[in-house]
């Protein structure tokens, strides 16, 4: 399957909405714009991309959804917008902030004695593991490393071990759509430093086995990470509220690193994770230290060299004014929330759940072949929602967040459901516009002319277009 020229164009021209309302620049200004011109595009522009985001219809993305949150983080961010952390004799603030960030999230995720950075986000919380564990294998002869990862982990994984020349090897998930440990038992290696686990995974939510993971891990003596980018600051406050979770963090024996995303359920200002380590000794091998270079000592804790401190200081100032009952009131809210869309799937005979718990997410596919889930999402979008599409196998999911648990909502999506389910019927055999880009993969063929149009799309994002963009 290929995409036509016209869904091509349609595709590219989506990435330019206001080419024809505000002035392009190819070059800087000769005479500068004043501040208010600038501040009123932005502030329009602002203005139309979050209507869909309020709106509450929206999966994932959004996960505070409250302005005067918002107002405040952006007042604390001002303060330290200009700081650079890598200098801290200047900004010992950012000491405080990024010591605190770390210790409260060890707190969450139990780990007495932890040690972590405040990274950019879930990809480097994700990167710097690997290379942490590629150095653990080089202390013990490994030349050519891998890592046994689940299908459903995050591809930030992928691009770790393709930046740092470890091996990803994927394994299968069962029909529960977790990770198939026998799988991964029977696929570890001499080269293998370490296995990971989802806590839950991106596209179905779920929590995979941690604790039997832990016991792999702990036999083979290598690491393992959980990656809790997505769930790291939601699980722990549901299973709070009472509501039985599996164990998954520190208190698992075996679980040498956690990955949790501050600026997903969290409640930060995007751009900013937690990594940590189960001691500090695993930390120190992810530091880069240069006491010998001509312009002076260099250190950098991770991959990144300059910081903002504001961001830093506004996901502290995040962190500290939600509290812990601000997250278990979210918490309860959201899971509740996800309960009642579940309840609105499973009300669906042609519809099927991909994966059998629901904590803060849900997903769900065809119960058979004759229906085609993305034309259900057609008219899904058509009544103003915003889904997540997986793939192999086909598939939607609703990642709950803050936003959706207004209420009305839960109501609202179960029966547009309804309606979209009967449109999906009614058109069955029609291609589904937003099934297009999916239908290609799955093939080297198809994978190919897929890795060629996202390159393009990536091209695009970066490009002030002309006339034709396809140009």
């Amino acid at each position: 399957m290929s995409l036509t020229p016209e869904q091509i164009q349609e595709l590219l021209a989506s990435f330019y909405p206001y080419r024809d309302r505000f002035d392009e620049h190819r070059s800087i200004p000769t005479v500068a714009r004043s501040r208010e011109q600038v501040l009123d595009e932005v502030r329009a522009m602002a203005a139309e991309e979050d209507r869909l985001g309020d709106s509450g219809r929206v999966s994932g993305s959004l996960y505070l959804g409250d302005h005067e949150q918002y107002h405040f983080l952006t007042q604390v961010f001002e303060a330290f917008a200009h700081a650079n952390v890598l200098q801290r004799d200047m900004y010992p603030s950012a000491t405080k902030f990024e010591g605190e960030i770390v210790a409260m999230t060890a707190s969450m995720l139990h780990g007495e004695g932890a040690a972590g950075v405040v990274t950019s986000g879930g990809t480097e919380s994700l990167m710097n593991p690997l290379l942490v564990y590629r150095e653990l294998g080089r202390e013990r002869g490994v030349s050519r490393p891998n890592i046994v990862i689940p299908a459903s982990a995050h591809v930030a994984l992928d691009k770790g071990g393709h930046y740092f020349g470890v091996d990803v090897v994927r394994a299968p998930l069962t029909s529960d759509f977790v990770v198939d440990v026998d799988w991964v038992r029977d696929h570890i290696t001499d080269d293998t430093v370490a296995l990971v686990g989802s806590a839950g995974s991106y596209p179905y939510g779920q929590v995979d086995p941690i604790g039997e993971l832990g016991a792999l891990a702990q036999e083979r003596g290598i690491g393992l990470h959980v990656d809790g980018c997505l769930g790291g600051f939601v699980l722990p406050w549901i299973e709070r509220t009472g509501v039985p979770v599996p164990l998954w963090d520190f208190r698992v024996p075996g679980v040498t690193s956690i990955s949790a995303d501050t600026h997903k359920f969290g409640y930060a200002l995007k751009g900013t994770s937690v990594l940590l380590y189960r001691d500090a000794e695993l930390r120190r091998r992810q530091y880069s230290t240069f006491p010998d270079w001509p312009g002076g000592l260099y250190v950098s804790p991770g991959m990144s060299g300059s910081r903002s401190g504001g961001v830093i200081a506004a996901t502290w100032a995040a962190m500290v004014t939600t509290g812990e009952q601000g997250y278990l009131d979210a918490a309860s809210d959201i899971h509740h929330t996800a309960l009642r869309l579940r309840e609105a799937v499973g009300s669906q005979p042609r519809l099927s759940s991909q994966g059998s718990q629901t904590w803060f997410h849900v997903a769900f596919g065809a119960a058979d072949d004759g229906l085609d889930v993305f034309l259900v999402n057609d008219a899904l979008v058509e009544r103003g929602w915003r889904l997540n599409p997986n793939q192999l196998p086909s598939g939607l999911h609703f990642c709950v967040t803050r936003p959706n648990t207004a209420p009305g909502i839960a109501e609202a999506f179960a029966a547009d459901l309804v309606e979209a389910v009967a449109y999906a019927e009614a058109h069955a055999g029609e291609p589904a516009r937003s099934g297009a880009l999916y239908g290609m993969s799955g093939t080297p063929a198809g994978n190919a002319e897929m890795g060629f149009l996202l390159s393009g799309a990536l091209d695009a994002m970066y490009a002030v277009p002309g006339p034709s963009p396809a140009g």
